[in-house]
């Protein structure tokens, strides 16, 4: 197990918002079930990618890696989908887990999806229950509706239900397998749709390579065609919002001015609102080109946001609460218990060692800032975000903080250490 020492620490400079993750998965996993060959250029080479390019292989695309990496081409599979393993192992990825799942379904063979232990206590029965109404031979072989999974046999088509308040995962999954069912599908989301824009960017891909999907103005109501056929896709993968995050938020946190570069202010992420919560913070802000500038003020206020639809942002918004003046409250996040740890729980008791304010509810944080956090021995329990964001805390505490479970950084953004350290930060892995 890894972990981070680091000190207090002035930033400035510029870094290049690493490619993202979201867009990686979803065009590789479009890419599986296209006829011809895909190009996806700048991808994301994280574990969680890999995991999910390792899955295509395995579910019979043909991949190529070229350019040191810079490219990926994937001969598809038009939609015929044959096993060249009867085991899928996600490790760490709920993304891959997810999607994999759904697609695995078109598989005349029954093809078993595992993960690490982590990924073992996320929740699939949803997902799983769907596809059975669709019908697809699906089981949760773990307790609960919990992995692993087996699924195959084909899907045949009709009516499904499925919650929208779990994961958007399960929508993004069923989305892009089901134009390949034999008949048409009718999808229902009850309950409303969190981390409604990861839904938004996998249909933004889905119309590139040619997929039909009808759906009403607030992405509850979907019908898809059955036996459709993808057209190979052809995407430079975008900047990420979710990890660039990071980087702009310690400029603000520290009061310093850092530049994130190859950022889409028109894309259609739904952490792009990072700027604006900054602002609202009291940093600094501006956007010129594909550029995002934060200067921090020396002085950060407490704002309340609706975290429904940016969960991801969470852990780093917290960590700008604790130090800002008056209340922070982070509302409308109860889907954040089910992600890699508990993340609520996880960044009130963590924060809590620093000297932070924190109060946790079921579905949000209540943060009051404190004048000064203190350097603290913290544990990230393995989960990338929860790594990053307490790095981003230890900049401005007093004393040295070290940040248990680094070594999941990789997760999603390979890059993060060295491209703080090339703006000024003092950290470090132990």
């Amino acid at each position: 197990m890894a972990s981070l020492l680091v000190r207090p620490s002035k930033l400035h400079g510029e870094v290049r918002a690493p490619p993202s993750k979201s867009y990686t998965h979803r065009a590789a996993s479009l890419a599986l079930l296209a006829s011809g060959e895909s190009e996806i250029r700048d991808p994301l080479r994280s574990l969680d990618t890999e995991a999910t390019l390792e899955a295509c292989r395995l579910l019979g695309a043909k991949v190529s890696v070229v350019s040191e990496g810079e490219e990926w081409r994937l001969e598809g599979t038009g939609g015929r989908v044959r096993a060249r393993s009867s085991l899928i192992d996600a490790r760490n990825s709920g993304t891959t887990l997810r999607i994999m799942t759904a697609v695995a379904s078109l598989s005349p063979t029954p093809v078993r999806l595992t993960g690490d232990e982590s990924l073992r206590r996320r929740p699939m029965g949803p997902l799983v229950e769907a596809l059975r109404q669709l019908g697809v031979e699906a089981r949760c072989e773990g307790e609960g509706g919990r992995p692993p999974v087996v699924v195959g046999g084909g899907m045949v088509g009709g009516e499904a239900e499925i919650t929208g308040e779990v994961s958007s995962q399960f929508i993004s999954a069923l989305l892009i397998a089901c134009p390949y069912a034999r008949e048409e599908v009718r999808l229902s989301i009850s309950g409303g749709l969190r981390s409604r824009p990861y839904v938004e960017v996998t249909l933004s891909l889905l119309e590139r390579v040619g997929a039909r999907i009808r759906r009403d103005a607030k992405l509850t109501e979907f019908r898809i065609p059955g036996e459709q056929l993808f057209r190979p896709l052809s995407l430079s993968v975008p900047g990420d919002y979710s990890s660039a995050a990071f980087v702009l938020a310690a400029g603000a946190l520290t009061g310093s001015e850092v530049r994130v570069s190859n950022l889409d202010p028109r894309d259609p992420q739904g952490d792009r609102i990072i700027g604006e919560l900054l602002e609202e913070f009291g940093a600094e802000v501006e956007f010129t080109d594909q550029t995002l500038t934060v200067a921090g003020t020396g002085r950060l206020e407490g704002v309340e946001v609706d975290c429904g639809d940016h969960p991801d942002l969470v852990p780093v918004l917290a960590v700008l609460g604790s130090v800002a003046e008056g209340k922070t409250v982070l509302t409308n996040i109860p889907h954040l218990r089910l992600k890699e740890t508990d993340r609520l729980h996880a960044l009130s008791s963590e924060l809590r060692k620093m000297g932070a304010e924190v109060r946790e509810l079921p579905d949000e944080l209540g943060i009051r800032g404190v004048r000064k956090l203190r350097g603290a021995r913290v544990n990230s329990f393995g989960d990338h975000r929860m790594a990053m964001a307490l790095a981003v805390a230890g900049l401005v505490a007093e004393g040295t903080t070290v940040v248990e479970g680094a070594e999941s950084i990789p997760v999603s953004y390979p890059h993060f250490v060295r491209d703080m350290r090339s703006l000024g930060a003092r950290m470090e892995y132990v």
